[in-house]
């Protein structure tokens, strides 16, 4: 019985060595994959989440430049963000806060770059518009309608479509274009929800032009 199993168990060991033989080298190289790709996922993690702390530390100090209205400080540490970390979040959100320190310490031409900046090449779509649509405001101010009207022919996330119109409208509005302004508030006020201050800010702007909410561009002839 012992030499049975002895030959058995012999039998089982040369299958293995078989099939070792005919697949172990492919087995190897698949774990070394997928190990191999464990390993670097989590070094990605790492160093994201490293970026990201360094990153939101720079913010904070664009964040104190700005409460302490010192733009250029500000623009000092956003520029260092920029060149380091210009793919995070926080990049972002210290390009908006860099941009309105300029504005409020009322050098719109400063903000100008840090706005188109991120409207270019901010990571998150969002942000992209957010700036994007303070640029074409900056832009109105000093009456170039149409680079404003550049600035707003991109793609936007849908949630921005009310207020790329109703800018759109603003825009024409000062170009004399009545019917084409109407058009654009027309669509802003239509994306709205009911009931909200801005839906009736639209409102009061059609009523400016002559035309009630869904009443078409005829009235605007």
């Amino acid at each position: 019985m012992a030499k049975h199993l002895d030959l058995e168990e012999q039998e089982q060991i040369d299958q293995l060595k078989h099939f070792w033989n005919a697949w172990g080298t492919l087995i190897s190289g698949v774990l070394v994959i997928i190990f191999g790709g464990i390993a670097a996922w989590n070094g990605y993690q790492y160093w994201q989440n490293r970026q990201a702390g360094q990153a939101a530390a720079l913010t904070d100090a664009v964040q104190t430049a700005a409460q302490g209205a010192d733009p250029s400080r500000a623009t000092q540490v956003f520029d260092d963000l920029k060149s380091r970390y210009g793919g995070t979040v926080q990049t972002a959100q210290a390009g908006l806060l860099t941009a309105k320190a300029m504005m409020d310490s009322g050098n719109a031409e400063a903000a100008k770059p840090v706005l188109q900046w991120l409207a270019e090449n901010a990571s998150d779509d969002g942000y992209k518009a957010v700036a994007a649509l303070r640029l074409a405001g900056v832009l109105i101010d000093q009456k170039a309608y149409d680079e404003a009207l550049s600035r707003l022919s991109g793609k936007f996330p849908a949630q921005f479509d009310a207020m790329v119109a109703d800018r759109k409208g603003d825009i024409l509005a000062l170009q004399g274009k009545k019917v084409e302004a109407v058009s654009e508030y027309q669509k802003a006020y239509q994306r709205l929800e009911d009931g909200t201050e801005y839906r009736r800010l639209v409102e009061v702007k059609l009523g400016g032009l002559g035309v009630l909410p869904h009443a078409g561009t005829e009235a605007a002839k």
